[in-house]
């Protein structure tokens, strides 16, 4: 979720690779969305390569749904988008729509969807997480816990974390690290995997 001022005041972005690239998609205003800006997604997505064709994606704390988007463009089977704030659910389900693409939209908070995951729960684990909370909101290290704890990483699954570039980056649940760690402006970024 992070993003210039010019797209953060618009309430756009656009798609940069795959089978939506340069698709521009517009997102409700609302306080505090910042899509990841386009040189971080380029990064990630690099950084994930061809691995991503027919996975499974969870997009947590959504927002604009930039992240999920760029993975279902680039091959994500289907991604599902947990986003609390109604408008930009609603706007998730609508982009999803006019795409075209395979995925669910959940109006949830994201630390009340992980706990409900059930041991031997039909939905399959993911292979890929996006988490991008708000940065003051000091949730990464219980969200990453809740996922590692509660069956919803797939084997070889990655996790894509971003954080405040002028803060340290968050601690990871135990037997996992990073594998690639960047800045880009205000944004530190990384992709950790289990060692």
């Amino acid at each position: 979720m992070s993003r210039s001022a010019k797209n953060h005041a618009s309430g756009r972005f656009r798609i940069i690779g795959g089978q939506w690239r340069s698709r521009r998609l517009a997102f409700p205003a609302a306080g505090g969305v910042r899509p990841t800006p386009d040189r971080v997604r380029e990064t990630l997505f690099n950084w994930l390569g061809p691995g991503l064709h027919g996975g499974r994606g969870l997009d947590l704390f959504a927002g604009s749904g930039a992240l999920g988007l760029e993975g279902l463009s680039r091959g994500l089977a289907s991604v599902t988008f947990v986003e609390q704030d109604a408008r930009l659910a609603r706007g998730l389900r609508e982009n999803l729509q006019l795409l075209g693409g395979t995925g669910q939209v959940v109006q949830a908070d994201v630390r009340a969807f992980l706990a409900g995951r059930r041991e031997g729960a039909d939905q399959p684990p993911f292979d890929v997480v996006f988490l991008d909370p708000p940065y003051d909101a000091d949730l990464h290290r219980p969200v990453l816990e809740a996922l590692t704890a509660g069956q919803w990483l797939a084997p070889d699954a990655r996790l894509y974390v971003e954080y405040r570039a002028s803060g340290d980056a968050p601690e990871l649940p135990e037997g996992w690290e990073w594998r690639r760690q960047s800045r880009a402006g205000d944004v530190g970024f990384g992709v950790s995997a289990e060692c």
